[in-house]
This record gives C-alpha cells, sequence and structure tokens, in this order.
C-alpha cells in the first residue's frame, strides 16, 4: 500500500494539467489511498505573511512557522496541506511552465506548506531531512518544442528550471524522479494538426498508469549527496558535477 499525494496547478479544470493529474490519481488509487491538493479549484493562498498566522512584529517566516507548528496554530489550510505530505510516500507534481518556471501557486505552495520546523529543520535537511524515504515526480507540460527546452534550446534548459523544486524536495529529504515532460500543449494546433495533437495528449493519458506503476525502476534525478561537500557546505575537489547550479568554482 501507497499513500500518494498529487498536487496540481491549473485554473481550467478540464485543461490538459488537471486531466493528466486526475489520471495519476487514479493509477495510484490501485495501489494505495490518494490524496489530491487542486490548488486553484481550493482556492489556496500562495502568498505567505504575518496575518495570517495572527502574528504581530517583525514577520520572520521561517520562525513563525516553526512556532505555529509547535504550538499546534498553524492556519488550517496549511495544516492540511502538512497533514497530507507527512502522510503521503509518493509525491506528484502536475503544472505547467509558464514563463520559464512554474506557475506563481506551485511556488507559493513550497513556501507555505513545506513548514519549518515539521519538514525540514536546521539540522535536519537534505538526506536527514523528515521526508527521507518519501518519493517525488513531477509532470510539467510546456507550450514549445523538446528541441528547444533542451540545453542548446532558446527557451532554456528545462532541467535547470525545474531543478530549484527538485531541490528543494530533496531539501527536505525526498527522492527526486527524472521528471515527466509533455510538449507542445498549448491551445493554437489547428487542422489537420488538431487531431494528432488531441491524439497524442490522450495517449500520455493512457500511459499515464504505466508510469506510476513503474516508478520502481524509474531513474532518480541525481544529485549530490552530503558527502560531496566540505564542512562549509562548498562542493570538494574531484566530486562529480551533476548540475550547474552546484559546480567547481
Amino acid at each position: 500500500m501507497t499513500n500518494t499525494l498529487v498536487v496540481s496547478v491549473h485554473p481550467e479544470p478540464d485543461s490538459f494539467t488537471a486531466t493528466w493529474a486526475r489520471a495519476s490519481a487514479e493509477a495510484a488509487a490501485r495501489s494505495g489511498d490518494v490524496a489530491t491538493s487542486d490548488l486553484y479549484a481550493m482556492g489556496f493562498d500562495p502568498a505567505e505573511r504575518a496575518e495570517l498566522y495572527r502574528h504581530e512584529g517583525r514577520f520572520d517566516p521561517l520562525r513563525v512557522q516553526e512556532e505555529a507548528a509547535a504550538a499546534g496554530s498553524l492556519p488550517p489550510d496549511l495544516a492540511a496541506e502538512v497533514a497530507k505530505v507527512r502522510a503521503a510516500d509518493l509525491l506528484i507534481l502536475h503544472f505547467p511552465i509558464w514563463w520559464f518556471g512554474p506557475p506563481a501557486m506551485m511556488k507559493g505552495w513550497f513556501d507555505r506548506a513545506l513548514v519549518h520546523g515539521v519538514l525540514h529543520t536546521v539540522d535536519q535537511r537534505f538526506e536527514d531531512g523528515p521526508c527521507a524515504g518519501k518519493r517525488a515526480l513531477i509532470c510539467v507540460s510546456t507550450g514549445c518544442r523538446a528541441a528547444e527546452c533542451g540545453p542548446d534550446g532558446r527557451e532554456g534548459d528545462l532541467r535547470l528550471q525545474l531543478w530549484p523544486l527538485a531541490h528543494a524536495l530533496r531539501y527536505c529529504g525526498f527522492t527526486v524522479y527524472e521528471p515527466v515532460c509533455v510538449h507542445e500543449v498549448h491551445g493554437y494546433h489547428e487542422a489537420p494538426t488538431r487531431e494528432a495533437f488531441a491524439a497524442r495528449l490522450a495517449s500520455v493519458l493512457k500511459e499515464q498508469a504505466a508510469v506510476i506503476e513503474g516508478l520502481a525502476s524509474r531513474p532518480v534525478w541525481a544529485s549530490n549527496p552530503s558527502s560531496d561537500f566540505d564542512s562549509l557546505g562548498r562542493l570538494l575537489p574531484g566530486a562529480p558535477v551533476l548540475s550547474p547550479f552546484i559546480r567547481h568554482a
């Protein structure tokens, strides 16, 4: 039995993103319990701020989150998301790329739901994070062609656009799989390519069950373990470079 949380972000309930998220939830339900967070449908507030905690004085988000979690006084919407994450063995994120990054609501969910003092602490992070043993999969769509968001593409390397979210999950202890990416998802396809586009998306939805069922054999998105860094947090000489974000000076 696997407990799965599917988090999706798109303002249109009948969008490919939303439909794809439902396909993931349906597939995951075959092997365990599933919770969902459709952030737009929920009206999730992505903007972290003092008034959500009825906090007065200088607002330090990390400290306020930690204190509220310890006191059992997290805002109700936040407490619900934290409970879902804590219960989940597998987290699946569904969103489109907007302006070379995730939608603001997705980033806001990270800002608020990955609560300091619960899902990461000063001393518990990366391999030692509270989410160690949990797994995560990012399912993302782009409006461009695959070549355009490759390493030499004019839209920029999609892996670099996704890296901050993946690393935030690693920071909490998650093991992150290689992402699933679907390209050229937009509303400007015209006949005769419109029919081929619809067939392609239908195939993705049909194949999503196999993706979820085959996660045990899916490659993990490689990242440097803590043993690759010195006491100051710098990459050790000779340690492999696995991302342009972390490289030898």
